[in-house]
């Protein structure tokens, strides 16, 4: 039996399938009933997000008459009791979408509200905060088209959403009122009922992430007309792009006060739950990030591109709304306004019947035109694959129209409730796998090839007892992960068009110690596999019957597990043999640690194309696992990876033959490549130094150094890592100096714009070529020279002072090392005063200013000015030629909130009692 490396208690049990999720910042979410619990993985037991779920107020849809409550249709409504409601479905979206260059969070909760949720960057709190509900947006549509019903006028509708509404009495039911209301209802009754009265919000398609519900306060347009108030107000001194305004609540009254007329129109039974239905949203999923080219989308501006992502929605009328959610403008993590622009582009009628899992993936295919699947599961038991172009998501102009387009329909004959879908797009052009979970227990395989529309199955499968809650590929789709309500958790080999099952590897390296948390567990509501795909988490839900109900049964009802499954078998492999002896490593055998080596070096090839997210925390946790135990096989493992991606002539297999000629190519290798190698140097080889012991020690460091009092292997790794920052941060110079130059010769005035990079810090740059004239490339050098005749009064905005100032004492601050500068400290009486020891941006190398900084986890380097896209783009055999010179037309350049040195997104650094990321 496979045995989990690390465990994590959660406080409230799930209650719907796919109750976790993994993000690209690599933080799990878990909806665990009325919160979503925030971990980080690489700190289990460390500090946690969080998001409360509260009741919302009812949407205004209509009246009812009171006969028509014990309608079928209405019996849920009525008969709903729900104290606090609780959360559905999450999903989270891809790097880049929050204004820090974070994720967004999608929850849904069984109120049927969506809401976006962005990390409180700036915030300091463990809440995260709502930037906006979805929700809202799609009720002040449906008014504006009554609700798609041709027999009442909008104006009937969308007029109660204004201000100059006034207030009802006594409810029917969440949504709706009675048209005569003339029994006496007691004090205690409505309180029981929780009557409300209450308006919606008329909201624009602009929004600010930092726009969000922070306690209710007057609107100014509802002078004279009574004390309702807006749950949206103003935040940070600005005012709101929209305003929820809702009326007061409602206060037991007698009934013998004649009633208030109700403005609502008079509704049946049946179109009051289709408008509910409409509103009741049950799943959310994120499609991948899409970019298109200034040549498809129609941009003014060469080399400029639009990034958005679509937020797909599905409801219990079997309808699909789209949200179309652009990147913002810029990134920054001193404030949150920055633009976010959310448009509804369409809804789609998928199923006639609940709409109860979605999944998206971007389809292999040509990059310059992205193509979206879509898969749409029902209760109804059918399967839907669509697929939209990405030229159409920006064309969309009506609603009604949604840009996708059918690709198969699967029926089953049973009508078995479909409870979960995952969609894997394939390396093979228009390659498409689904899996299929069923309430029944059973899963189905599809393979699909797109391009001819022709899908075959494979299964299905009585996997399991009960509800199929959790699906998950790895490996490019070679292994399926399933989970059930039944507890089991099952994994699948996907060999051609037959699916096997295979146990999970039991040896697990680095096992710790989990025996003082309870084995009793009774359901499995989610798994989800890591980014590298090493590892798996699952949530189980405890049997509160058999813990301890003074203790243990208070706070632990469930349980984030996480097992290794980088043993598992990916491809046929030859008579491949260990070169070292595999007793060190007791409990695996020698196939199992050949597995093992594969599908590590798989992963970390993943990590070559630049814009894969670098979040690697479970291969340095496996490599380091491996090395407390069997040092010799993780350096056999680095040896591999380091001859394939950066030597081209077979060498001798020895750490210490290979990493001289590592160092020879670096001129040759992408920036991704290197950036990955330092990540490995520094937190596998040299885990004992911090990361200022090590940036210390590469200021000066040789080889030959005897202040670095380590092993001749250690000093080679260290040498290693000293060479490729070198590199990097000569690519760095060399990209600001030609940007430099071209600005200096284009006549007209340029100015730094928010989102895009331009070069500063010449000054410091030019010192630091000078000071290592002797290890800096020959073009470098010349352009070093070049930069130094150009007439830099052209480009007056990109000129520094030579001279720096300390931030504390306005003493000069002289260039000595790009990593930090010295004050020389005041002269007071005669004497110096105190000096002070100021950090350098690692982009720019000027001294930082005192104001929230960037910071890299790994390195610990602070930036104040952002990289350049096209450092982290260079590829393999670039041409190290800095003479280019651009048109004044596209010297824009976006910057990227990435360490120039590890690759690694950039964050604001956080008290250590709040919750932050760590990519590695």
């Amino acid at each position: 039996m496979a045995s989990r490396f690390q465990a994590v208690t959660l406080v409230d049990s799930p209650s719907y399938p796919n109750s976790i999720a993994w993000s690209d910042e690599n933080l799990i979410a878990v909806a665990s009933g009325h919160l979503v619990t925030i971990l980080n993985p690489a700190l289990p037991f460390g500090p946690r997000g969080l998001i409360s779920i509260n009741r919302s107020e009812p949407y205004p849809i209509g009246a009812v008459k009171r006969e028509d409550l014990a309608s079928g249709c209405l019996l849920p409504t009525t008969l709903n009791r729900d104290p606090r409601p609780s959360v559905r479905s999450v999903s989270w979206s891809n790097l880049g979408m929050a204004p820090n260059s974070g994720c967004f969070l999608a929850v849904c909760t069984t109120e049927g509200h969506v809401k976006l949720y962005r990390p409180p960057f700036r915030d300091f709190c463990a809440e995260w905060i709502e930037v906006l509900d979805l929700t809202d947006r799609l009720y002040d549509y449906l008014a504006s088209i009554s609700f798609e019903d041709p027999d009442i006028p909008p104006s009937e509708i969308s007029n109660f959403a204004q201000p100059l509404v006034k207030t009802f009495k006594e409810p029917v039911t969440n949504h709706g009122y009675v048209d005569d209301p003339t029994d006496s209802v007691s004090v205690e009754e409505q309180k029981r009922r929780k009557v409300n009265n209450f308006g919606v919000r008329n909201a624009g398609l602009e929004t600010s992430c930092d726009q969000i519900s922070r306690g209710p306060s007057p609107s100014p347009e509802l002078e004279g007309q009574g004390p309702p108030k807006g749950r949206c107000t103003k935040s940070g001194g600005r005012k709101s792009s929209h305003q929820i305004v809702p009326a007061t609540r409602g206060r037991g009254r007698s009934a013998k006060k004649p009633p208030e007329v109700c403005s609502l129109p008079l509704i049946t039974a049946d179109q009051y739950a289709s408008r509910s239905a409409m509103l009741s949203s049950l799943v959310v999923a994120w499609s991948p990030l899409l970019k298109l080219s200034s040549r498809i989308c129609g941009a003014p501006e060469i080399n400029s591109s639009i990034c958005f992502s679509l937020l797909a929605v599905g409801s219990k009328s079997g309808k699909i709304s789209f949200w179309r959610i652009n990147v913002p403008e810029y990134y920054s993590i001193e404030q949150s306004l920055a633009p976010t622009r959310v448009e509804l582009i369409g809804i789609l009628k998928a199923h006639s019947s609940w709409v109860t899992a979605i999944s998206c993936a971007l389809l292999a295919s040509d990059s310059s035109s992205p193509q979206v699947l879509l898969a749409t599961g029902s209760s109804d038991g059918s399967v839907r694959i669509w697929i939209g172009h990405g030229e159409e998501f920006l064309k969309s102009t009506e609603v009604n129209n949604a840009p996708f387009y059918p690709l198969k329909e699967i029926i089953n004959i049973y009508a078995v409730p479909v409870s979960v879908l995952a969609l894997m797009p394939t390396q093979s052009l228009h390659k498409m796998l689904l899996a299929v979970g069923r309430t029944s227990g059973a899963i189905e395989v599809w393979i699909g090839d797109t391009s001819v529309k022709t899908f075959n199955k494979a299964g299905p499968y009585d996997a399991h007892d009960q509800v199929v809650t959790g699906l998950a590929w790895a490996f490019d789709g070679c292994f399926l992960y399933s989970c059930s309500q039944d507890n089991f958790v099952r994994s699948w080999s996907l060999r051609g068009s037959s699916l096997s099952e295979m146990p999970i590897p039991s040896s697990s390296p680095g096992l710790r110690s989990v025996s003082d948390m309870p084995d009793v567990f009774i359901s499995c509501l989610g798994l989800v596999v890591s980014p590298s795909n090493l590892a798996v988490a699952m949530v189980r839900s405890f049997d509160v019957n058999q813990l301890d109900h003074m203790y243990e049964a208070r706070l632990q009802k469930a349980a984030v597990e996480f097992f290794w499954i980088g043993g598992h078998q990916k491809d046929i492999l030859s008579n491949t043999s260990l070169e070292f002896d595999i007793e060190a490593l007791p409990g695996f055998t020698e196939k199992e640690l050949v597995y093992w080596e594969s599908n590590i070096l798989w992963s970390l090839k993943q990590y070559e194309h630049w814009d894969k997210p670098l979040v690697i925390w479970d291969i340095v946790a496996a490599l380091l696992a491996f090395k407390w135990s069997a040092p010799d096989y993780v350096d056999h493992v680095l040896v591999k990876w380091l001859s394939s991606s950066f030597v081209d002539v077979h060498v001798e297999r020895s750490i210490g033959k290979v990493l001289p000629h590592v160092c020879k190519s670096f001129c040759k290798a992408a920036s991704r490549q290197l950036q990955l190698l330092n990540i490995i140097c520094r937190q596998v080889i040299l885990p004992e130094l911090n990361a200022d012991e090590i940036n210390s020690n590469l200021l000066n460091f040789t080889v030959d150094n005897p202040n670095f009092a380590q092993d001749k292997q250690h000093k080679l790794w260290m040498d290693l890592l000293s060479r490729s920052e070198k590199e990097l941060r000569e690519r760095l110079v060399g990209i600001s100096f030609s940007a430099y130059r071209s600005f200096a010769s284009n006549s007209a005035t340029t100015s730094s714009e928010p989102g895009y990079w331009y070069p500063f810090g010449m000054a410091q740059m030019e010192q630091w070529v000078a000071n290592n004239n002797h290890q800096v490339h020959d073009q470098l050098k010349v352009v070093a020279t070049e930069i130094k005749t150009c007439k830099r009064s052209r480009c007056i905005e990109l000129a520094e002072e030579d001279k720096e100032q300390c931030s504390y004492c306005s003493a000069p601050v002289p260039f000595e090392s790009p990593e930090f500068g010295v004050c020389r400290g005041m002269e007071s009486n005669g004497s110096s005063g105190q000096q002070h020891k100021l950090a350098r941006c690692a982009v720019t190398m000027l001294v930082c200013p005192i104001t929230p900084l960037w910071l890299c986890k790994c390195c610990q380097r602070w930036i104040s000015k952002l990289a350049p896209e096209s450092l982290f783009k260079m590829p393999q055999q670039y041409c190290l030629d800095y003479k280019f010179s651009p048109e004044p037309s596209s010297i824009k350049v976006a910057s990227k909130p990435q360490c120039p040195f590890c690759g690694i997104l950039l964050q604001r650094s956080q008290p250590e009692f709040l919750l932050s990321p760590l990519p590695v």
